[in-house]
């Protein structure tokens, strides 16, 4: 009698995961559902597969082709031959056709810098600007330069309060000594252009305590001077 009293005390453990019947149900999922399933996993498939295609068989082709098309650019480029450069010569390509045909490679990127560059050289500014505009690179000397480039052509059109800004993007897209005093710097001028002292007051001091090193930096106390900062 005590066995079966204990029998009926003791707590019965919970009932097992029926792995079975959970089959079961898994199947009886898939079968439903298989046209849904099978269609997702081909669509990851086919995205994988076409990625690496992708990259095989257009867009390492492409860059192949632009890197070729933009070689003779470069040397005319290099001579300051930005006619040539920009346009071609009529047997060899130039930077624009790079930029029309593989402006999504990253040779067709750069042709977008160079042919900017050309565009402000050769004294249509807008359209150096507009070029400049729709290059974008993650190196920290090669993209504040394309924005100090867009301030100088502004600057030409006299269009004064656009320089002064992308001087400023330039200067601070990435502190360093090579590109941000030159480019504070003229913004610096370009704010005393436009009768704006005291901003400019502001931006020679930025220059003097961030760069004291630079040639711009030592020259600071100069400017500040110039503009009545006594209290520099």
């Amino acid at each position: 009698m005590a066995e079966t009293k204990d029998k009926a005390t003791t707590p019965q453990p919970a009932t097992n995961f029926d792995l079975e019947k959970s089959m079961h149900k898994a199947e009886d999922f898939f079968i439903k559902n298989k046209n849904v399933i099978t269609i997702a996993l081909l669509a990851v498939v086919v995205g994988v597969g076409g990625f690496f295609a992708y990259n095989h068989f257009v867009k390492q082709p492409n860059e192949n082709k632009a890197q070729e098309m933009i070689f003779h650019a470069q040397n005319y480029f290099a001579v300051d031959s930005f006619k040539l450069a920009l346009n071609g010569d009529g047997n060899n390509y130039g930077f624009l056709q790079v930029v029309n045909k593989y402006g999504g490679t990253k040779a067709g990127n750069l042709a977008k810098y160079s042919a900017g560059v050309c565009y402000i050289r050769l004294g249509e500014y807008q359209k150096g600007i507009d070029m400049l505009n729709s290059f974008s690179s993650d190196d920290l000397l090669l993209q504040p330069t394309a924005l100090g480039l867009i301030g100088d052509a502004y600057m030409e059109l006299n269009k004064t309060s656009e320089g002064i800004e992308a001087y400023k993007k330039a200067g601070h897209y990435n502190d360093n000594e090579l590109t941000s005093p030159v480019y504070l710097f003229r913004a610096g001028m370009a704010l005393e252009k436009a009768g704006k002292p005291a901003e400019a007051i502001s931006i020679y001091k930025e220059i003097k305590e961030k760069f004291p090193l630079t040639n711009e930096g030592r020259e600071m106390d100069k400017y500040l001077a110039r503009l009545g900062d006594v209290k520099n």
